[in-house]
């Protein structure tokens, strides 16, 4: 940043030479006169910097910020999808909190994900948050982004890839310490054998969970890949219960798919129990019942609240967490003792 002096001449000579025999006569004065004149042309270099629009923005619980950048949120979750949902609530709310205009969009196919990608950098987005269910079909993505100058931060999956995608941090669960957690407090309920269930073939994070488990777990673990269609997920995990009755712990590591299991358990009188990954107010009602062990959350408010934060706090002020490793907002195991507690924060759609 450089500071240059500016003079100018001025036709009432008179008056300069008053002005200059009383800025002589009172060296305070003087030196006050010329520290508020340096702190003026120093806001006027610094806010030169970055000539962004600003957008000033109301934010929620008591936050109205300024910074007006403008960030692009682009996730691979499905429409509708209640986690995603809670993390676009949490993104949008960190945009309102710091005053930044921020655009959520998703899409669970990899290619069309990363042709939102580049739509957002065309778009001239200060920042972008991604979310890599499949790190190698949005890598060259990422990196046109990176190339053009667009800072990234990267959440929820895509953990081992992130830094070396170029990406500033990572935020979200480490999915094989997940794992591990949910196969320890498995064991300690006497669980020898798993049923691990998943529907996302391609997602990286969801077959760490499963792995994470069998490190742990001390027993066997089977996983099993079940259709998006409801009917055939349910059919294939009849299937898997009856071919395998020695399982006593099935873990879904979708929510959608809990309720699901808990149908197939009771169809095949199966005494097998049932943990899942995510909440929603049904898995939250069914821990409070009993119905669930416990769900893994990793907190999806935060994984949208904080790269909004974090990237409005690296435009800014160069600020990053993390130090190369992943910023943890989980693994948080919600068990049946605050399970009512959640319950009520879930319908105001923070977790």
């Amino acid at each position: 940043m450089t500071l240059r002096a500016h003079s100018e001449g001025y036709e009432g000579e008179p008056m300069v030479t008053a002005n200059r025999r009383v800025l002589h006569r009172y060296p305070v004065l003087r030196r006050g006169l010329a520290i508020a004149a340096l702190t003026l042309l120093v806001s006027a270099a610094c806010s030169g910097a970055r000539p962004a629009t600003k957008a000033t923005v109301s934010g929620g619980n008591g936050g109205s910020g300024t910074y007006g950048y403008k960030i692009a949120v682009v996730t691979h979750g499905r429409v509708g999808d209640a986690f995603w949902t809670v993390v676009k609530n949490g993104a949008m709310q960190a945009g309102k909190d710091m005053g930044d205009i921020v655009t959520y969009q998703s899409n669970g196919e990899a290619t069309e994900q990363a042709k939102l990608i580049d739509e957002a950098v065309r778009q001239k987005s200060d920042g972008l948050v991604i979310s890599m269910a499949d790190p190698p079909a949005l890598r060259a993505a990422i990196q046109r982004a990176i190339s053009a100058g667009v800072d990234v931060i990267t959440i929820n999956s895509g953990t081992a890839e992130s830094k070396s995608y170029g990406a500033l941090s990572h935020i979200g669960s480490d999915e094989p310490v997940a794992g591990r957690a949910v196969g320890t407090q498995l064991q300690k309920l006497g669980v020898k054998h798993v049923l691990c269930v998943l529907d996302e073939p391609t997602n990286i994070g969801l077959m760490q969970r499963c792995a994470g488990i069998e490190a742990t777990l001390g027993g066997t673990v089977t996983s099993l890949q079940v259709s998006v269609v409801p009917a055939d997920a349910t059919a294939r995990l009849h299937s898997a219960l009856q071919a395998h009755p020695t399982i006593d712990g099935v873990v879904t590591l979708e929510a959608h798919l809990a309720s699901l299991a808990e149908a197939a358990i009771t169809a095949t009188k199966s005494n097998a129990k049932l943990v899942t990954f995510d909440l929603n107010s049904d898995i939250a009602q069914a821990v409070a019942d009993g119905r669930i062990e416990f769900a893994v959350d990793q907190q999806p408010y935060l994984e949208g609240y904080l790269a909004v934060v974090m990237m409005t706090q690296y435009k800014h002020n160069l600020n990053v967490l993390g130090g190369g490793e992943t910023v943890l907002t989980g693994p948080n195991l919600v068990t049946k003792d605050k399970a009512a507690q959640v319950l009520n924060l879930i319908h105001g759609g923070t977790w």
